[in-house]
C-alpha cells in the first residue's frame, strides 16, 4: 500500500520522511491548511498547501467532503492544536465534493439533522467514534466468550415462535397482498405460503440457545432481533442485536456472576481500545450539559460513570426488597414518580430503577425473583412465599442512566411445571415441542440472559438517543437507506 493511515502518523516522530496521506477533507482554511480525515482516527491531519506552487485548478477543487491523495513531509507543526503535520509537494484529487450541495459543512449539526442523512453522518467525528466503540464492544463480547470456551451459536432470524410472548412480530411472507389465498373459514391460509406456515422475524435467539447449551453446555448467540412494536421513543429500536448465553449446570448466581464479569469486561476493552473516542465523548457530553439546568445533568462525566461499573461490586437484591425501600422512597412519598409504586407485584419503570441505582445504592443493581405474573413463562419458579406469592428465578441488571442493561433466569427445567405455566398463559404445547423435549430427556438445571447491544452502546457513548448508536436505525414509519 503506498499510502499510511492518519492514525498512525498523528503518533508518529519520523520527522523529514516522505509519505503519502489519502482521504477526505474535513476543512480547507486560507486556501493553504487541509484538515484531512480517513477514517482510522477522530483526528485529522494537517496538511500544509503550496498554494503559490498549486495550481488554480486544484486549489478550487479542495473542498469539503473531497478525497484527496497528498504527498510531502512529515514535519513537526509550526501552529498550535497539532503535533504533527505534512508539508505538502504535491496534492491531487481523487474523487470531488460539490461544495454547493454536500451537505456536511464545516460547521455544528444537530443529531436530528445527522439522523436524516445517516449514510454521510459517519463521516463525522461523533459518529466515526460512536461507531469505534460500537465495533470495539462488539470484539469484546466475541473475546469474553471465546476466552471462557463457549460456543458462538447461530440461532435462525426467521422463526414460527415468538419466544417472549410479547405478540408484536413482524410476518414474513410471499403471498399476494391483494389476494392471498384463503381458507373455507376466510382466513389467510398460510399452508399456501413459502414455509407452509404463518413465520415472522425472530425476537430471540433464547429458546434455540436453550437446545444448543443442552448440548455444548455453554454457548452465546450475538445476532440480529427484530419487534414491530410501535414505539416512537429514543429507547425503541426496531431492529437491534441482542446477546444472548444459555449455560447448562448454571444456577441463578452462576448465571449473575457471569453476567456482571461480561459487562465489566467489554466496558474495560472498550476504554482500553477507545481512550481517544471515549475522551472526545465525555467532551461532547459535558458540552452539550451546558445548555441544560444544574438538576438534569449527570452527577458523573462519561469516563467516570464507565469506572463506577468497574469499581463497585453490583449490589443484588431481591424485587421484594427493591419495592420496599421504593415505597419508602421520597419521590414516591411526595408523588414525584410519574408512576407511583402501590406495592407488591407493580412492574418497576425505569424512574425506579434508575433511583435504585443512581440515588439509593449508588452503585450498578442486581434484582432477583420477581413476581411470576410479570415475567416469561419459562422462568423456573420458586416456592410461595409466607404470603402465598409466586416468584420466578429472574435477573435483571440496572445501570445508571439507563435502567435494564440485562435481563435473564434460570430456566423452568422441570417439564410438568413448564406445561402448567404454558396453558396457564395460552402458549399451546404442540407448537412448542422441539423445546419440551431438552425438558424431557436428559433436562438439567440452565440458565441464561440477554444483553441488548445498542443499549450496551448508548451507555459506554453516553449518547442519549438509540438511533445515534446504530449505523441506520429503523424505527416507526423509517426504513432509509
Amino acid at each position: 500500500m503506498e499510502h499510511t493511515r492518519i492514525k498512525e502518523l498523528l503518533q508518529s516522530e519520523d520527522f523529514g520522511k516522505e509519505v503519502i496521506v489519502k482521504g477526505w477533507v474535513r476543512t480547507f482554511r486560507n486556501n493553504q491548511f487541509i484538515a484531512l480525515n480517513d477514517g482510522s482516527s477522530i483526528n485529522n491531519i494537517q496538511a500544509v498547501v503550496d498554494f503559490e506552487n498549486t495550481p488554480d485548478s486544484i486549489l478550487k477543487r479542495i473542498t469539503t467532503g473531497a478525497a484527496v491523495r497528498v504527498k510531502g513531509n512529515l514535519i513537526e507543526s509550526q501552529g498550535k492544536g497539532q503535533r504533527v503535520e505534512v508539508k505538502a509537494t504535491e496534492v491531487s484529487i481523487i474523487g470531488d465534493s460539490d461544495p454547493e450541495k454536500y451537505p456536511l459543512q464545516p460547521k455544528k449539526h444537530s443529531l436530528e439533522f445527522l439522523r436524516e442523512i445517516a449514510h454521510l453522518r459517519v463521516r463525522t467525528g461523533t459518529f466515526n467514534a460512536i461507531f469505534k466503540v460500537r465495533n470495539a464492544l462488539s470484539f469484546a463480547i466475541h473475546k469474553f466468550f471465546q476466552e471462557r470456551d463457549f460456543v458462538y451459536f447461530h440461532s435462525p432470524i426467521i422463526t414460527g415462535s415468538d419466544a417472549e410472548g410479547a405478540g408484536e412480530m413482524f410476518r414474513v411472507t410471499t403471498l399476494d397482498p391483494i389476494n392471498p389465498p384463503l381458507t373455507e373459514d376466510g382466513k389467510v391460509d398460510f399452508k399456501e405460503d413459502f414455509f407452509g406456515k404463518s413465520t415472522n422475524l425472530t425476537v430471540s435467539g433464547q429458546l434455540e440457545g436453550e437446545l444448543a447449551a443442552l448440548a455444548f453446555s455453554n454457548i452465546y448467540t450475538f445476532g440480529p432481533t427484530f419487534r414491530a412494536e410501535n414505539s416512537n421513543t429514543t429507547r425503541h429500536l426496531a431492529e437491534f442485536w441482542m446477546i444472548e448465553p444459555e449455560m447448562a449446570f448454571y444456577e441463578l448466581e452462576d448465571n449473575m456472576d457471569l453476567a456482571e464479569d461480561l459487562l465489566k469486561y467489554v466496558i474495560k476493552y472498550a476504554l482500553e481500545q477507545c481512550p481517544e473516542e471515549i475522551e472526545f465523548l465525555k467532551n461532547r457530553l459535558l458540552e452539550e450539559e451546558k445548555s441544560k439546568p444544574q438538576a438534569e445533568r449527570s452527577e458523573l462525566n462519561l469516563v467516570e460513570k464507565l469506572n463506577f461499573v468497574l469499581e463497585n461490586n453490583f449490589e443484588r437484591l431481591t424485587y421484594t426488597e427493591a419495592i420496599e425501600i421504593l415505597l419508602r422512597s421520597k419521590p414516591n412519598q411526595k408523588k414525584q414518580f410519574k408512576y407511583l409504586i402501590e406495592g407488591w407485584g407493580a412492574d418497576l419503570q425505569s424512574e425506579h430503577e434508575r433511583y435504585l441505582v443512581e440515588k439509593h445504592f449508588k452503585k450498578p443493581v442486581i434484582l432477583t425473583d420477581y413476581p411470576r405474573e410479570i415475567k416469561s413463562f419459562y422462568m423456573k419458579q420458586n416456592q410461595p412465599d409466607a404470603q402465598g406469592r409466586h416468584t420466578v428465578r429472574a435477573m435483571d441488571i440496572l445501570f445508571p442512566g439507563i435502567g435494564e442493561m440485562v435481563g435473564g433466569s434460570q430456566r423452568e427445567e422441570n417439564l410438568e411445571k413448564l406445561l402448567t405455566r404454558m396453558a396457564e398463559v395460552g402458549i399451546e404445547a404442540e407448537e412448542m415441542e422441539w423445546f419440551l423435549d431438552t425438558r424431557r430427556f436428559g433436562s438439567v438445571p440452565h440458565s441464561g440472559f440477554g444483553v441488548g447491544f445498542e443499549r450496551l452502546v448508548l451507555f459506554a457513548t453516553g449518547m442519549t438517543n438509540i438511533r445515534d448508536v446504530i449505523p441506520f436505525p429503523r424505527t416507526p414509519k423509517n426504513a432509509e437507506f
